[in-house]
């Protein structure tokens, strides 16, 4: 019998993870901080499965995850998922007490209920990564490559990094981290920039609501999050633990998210003034983005970009949905979402 802890089952990783595992023949348990409807609603495809169970339960308790792992002694085989963070850049400069609470220490939790819980060995955990963790260091990324966070959550995650590392060689454990480049998906959350471009652009089309963002220059490495969870249980199927950069190898600036998105969604936008007076406007000059300094960040990541060779060779994750397939699926979504269609901008 197989079984699957997922922290942070509700948001986009968790819930295509959930997917996945359930597909596979797992026995999952998802923990959610507080399991309303509303976050609920990723877990639509998968919340019936007799062989699904969501907990409630907090990254930051460690009685309730050490009686969670507890629980799961009958099985022959646990992988732990977890993936539950304060995984916004922004907010991790507001709450960054909280943040190293959540995604530094948490981590710590886990790991000190894995290896004291008289079965560890039958326990493989993956630790969510994050390619915030390089921040400034120049791409393309590897394995091999210098931190350098440039933001709270960045240093969490690091922290995070290297105690899981510890105890992989400390103890023994089965324990590793996917340092995973930015992977978006319909299930983005609407905090997110990706996310906020495509909604952005299905309100102005609904509305004629300007949309505000903050640095369009910064450059990404984005990927489907279907794929990348693949990738996270391919690190885990190994015969030993292993650390793994994960991502597409290319990358994109959010000026060219936007013109991508704004062409599925039949826009035809044309950039006009520079810096913080730069905005995206139509042919008949109707603004339809503009520049918000409040949405900077105080140390801005400039351009992060995977180098996936490790990956590809050693686990043999290919990367199956391409940079314009991501984006034609979440704004093809969000189009629907607004109770539009695409390509033409009009109602359906």
């Amino acid at each position: 019998m197989k079984a699957a802890f997922v922290t942070g089952v509700t948001g986009q990783d968790g819930s295509y993870i959930s997917e996945f595992l359930l597909h596979k023949g797992y026995t999952v348990y998802g923990l959610c901080r507080y399991c309303s409807e509303k976050k609920k609603g990723r877990l639509e495809g998968v919340i019936t499965d007799q062989e699904f169970h969501l907990l409630e339960g907090d990254l930051t308790d460690t009685a309730r995850l050490t009686t969670i792992i507890n629980s799961l002694e009958q099985y022959d085989s646990i992988e732990i998922y977890n993936l539950g963070a304060q995984s916004h850049v922004k907010v991790s400069f507001d709450q960054p007490e909280y943040t190293a609470n959540v995604d530094a220490l948490g981590t710590l939790r886990l790991l000190e209920a894995i290896r004291t819980c008289g079965f560890s060995h039958k326990i493989r955990f993956y630790q969510a990564g994050t390619s915030e963790m390089f921040g400034a260091s120049p791409p393309p990324q590897t394995e091999t490559t210098p931190f350098y966070p440039r933001s709270p959550y960045g240093v969490a995650k690091m922290y995070a990094y290297w105690i899981v590392r510890n105890y992989r060689e400390s103890y023994g454990l089965f324990a590793c981290t996917g340092i995973l480049f930015n992977h978006e998906s319909e299930r983005r959350g609407e905090e997110f920039v990706t996310r906020k471009v495509t909604l952005g652009l299905a309100e102005y089309i609904k509305s004629g609501q300007v949309l505000e963002l903050g640095n369009l220059d910064a450059r990404r490495d984005w990927g489907h999050a279907s794929d990348y969870v693949e990738a996270m249980w391919m690190m885990l199927q190994r015969d030993y633990p292993d650390d793994f950069v994960v991502g597409s190898g290319e990358t994109h600036s959010i000026r060219e998210f936007i013109e991508e998105a704004a062409r599925v969604a039949g826009l035809d936008l044309h950039w006009k003034g520079s810096d913080l007076g730069e905005e995206a406007v139509t042919p008949d000059g109707n603004v339809v983005i503009r520049i918000n300094p409040e949405f900077y960040r105080p140390a801005e990541v400039d351009n992060l970009q995977a180098l996936p060779h490790r990956a590809r060779l050693v686990l043999g994750w290919t990367q199956k949905i391409s940079f314009s397939e991501l984006v034609k699926r979440m704004m093809e979504s969000d189009l629907k979402l607004a109770g539009l269609t695409s390509s033409c901008g009009g109602s359906s």
